[in-house]
């Protein structure tokens, strides 16, 4: 079967490219992924594949093997895009202005769809049901997968394991890595407000100057990581947005702060939570002025099955040799998938998409995203590898 998966990879490889090709050019935000949608839809309809949508924008397809009882397995693609200005000068550049596919979401997609039209066709040779989710709203809170676990998608038929990849640009095409346990890092949001007196720059008696306690806060805050947490478990804590006042000789009465928590241990996650309200409240008190503080809980961290994950990388070093599988390296960005990974068996797992000869080396969320498109052919493989096999 391996050889069989690989050769229909290889025949379908310039179909699934045009398929990204029209996904990059035609990226949707996340939660307005309808004309995206719709297109993955009329695919799995012109395949024979049913489906049903959940949480508006998701397709949740169905492919029955022989035996369709005996495993139920999920595959899952994300396909939102991200606001920015694409830069790069290919045929298929986004058409929607500040709007583009910068994080592989379109290549993601593909290759499930891809998988999709190889697994359907090859149904009587594989026992089993895998579960196809095309998923919303990675990008942005609450995050599509905890809609779709919500509205049933790990139910009826529920499957027992799940994978997903994610393209590396820093990884040369043709490899994958794989990493059990702890992969990357939850992610919550700060917002603060400083209120208190303004007044004249000139005359800074009169005030609690929100300028200054912020410059403290902003230096306040990191001890919460430094003096407080086990430096064996990685965090971060970065404030990002410090706006108040518009001229030079008013101390403004608030200021607005942003920033973001990443952590790998619950625990110690909410613990912080609390340290950073009250360290805010406190010192904001004590220099004279009143604080508001928001975090907005986001994704847990992503962990990998560890039984699943060792399998998944020897059926990794099958498909691709054991010269092109890695072991990825811990992340302190997030993914929705730990939502998933949380309630079921789960692998999600990198797909190599740079190549410097070619110098295809940007990173992910940036202008100039791109990646090797011989990469496609390599994750539509895996990804049907992995289904039968895992």
């Amino acid at each position: 079967m391996l050889e069989k998966i690989k050769q229909l990879a290889k025949n379908y490889a310039p179909e699934f490219i045009d398929v990204r090709h029209h996904l990059h050019a035609n990226p949707e935000l996340s939660y307005e992924e309808y004309k995206t949608s719709a297109f993955i839809q009329q695919k799995l309809t012109d395949w024979g594949i049913p489906f049903e949508i959940k949480a508006v924008t998701g397709v949740v397809g169905l492919i029955k093997g022989k035996n369709p009882d005996k495993k139920v397995v999920a595959l899952r693609a994300d396909m939102d895009a991200l606001p920015i200005l694409e830069e790069n000068q290919v045929s298929y550049k986004s058409t929607i202005p500040g709007i583009m596919h910068a994080c592989g979401h379109d290549v993601h997609t593909t290759c499930l769809l891809g998988a999709a039209k190889i697994l359907h066709e090859t149904k009587e040779n594989w026992e089993g049901t895998i579960k196809l989710i095309f998923q919303p709203g990675e990008e942005k809170n609450p995050g599509g997968a905890s809609l779709l676990i919500k509205e049933g998608v790990l139910e009826n038929p529920a499957p027992e394991k799940i994978f997903a990849l994610h393209v590396h640009p820093g990884m040369q095409v043709g490899t994958f890595s794989f990493r059990g346990g702890m992969v990357m890092a939850s992610a919550d949001e700060i917002y603060i407000t400083i209120k208190c007196k303004g007044g004249h720059a000139a005359a800074p008696q009169f005030t609690a100057d929100s300028i200054l306690i912020a410059s403290h806060l902003v230096i306040s805050l990191q001890q919460i990581v430094s003096r407080n947490n086990n430096p064996f478990n990685p965090t971060v804590l970065s404030i990002t947005a410090v706006n108040g006042g518009n001229t030079t000789n008013v101390i403004p009465s608030e200021v607005k702060m942003m920033g973001t928590l990443r952590a790998m241990n619950e625990e110690w996650r909410f613990k912080a939570h609390e340290l950073i309200i009250r360290q805010t409240k406190e010192l904001v008190t004590a220099m004279g002025a009143e604080a508001d503080v928001r975090i907005d809980v986001g994704y847990p961290f992503v962990f990998n099955d560890e039984k699943l994950t060792l399998q998944a990388k020897a059926l990794a070093v099958d498909f691709a040799g054991v010269e092109n599988v890695f072991e990825t390296e811990l992340r302190m960005g997030a993914e929705d998938f730990a939502y998933y990974s949380h309630k079921i068996p789960g692998c999600f797992f990198r797909l190599g998409a740079g190549n410097k000869e070619k110098n295809i080396v940007s990173n992910v969320h940036t202008s100039t995203f791109n990646i090797d498109e011989s990469a496609i052919e390599n994750g539509i493989g895996m990804m049907a590898w992995l289904a039968i096999s895992g």
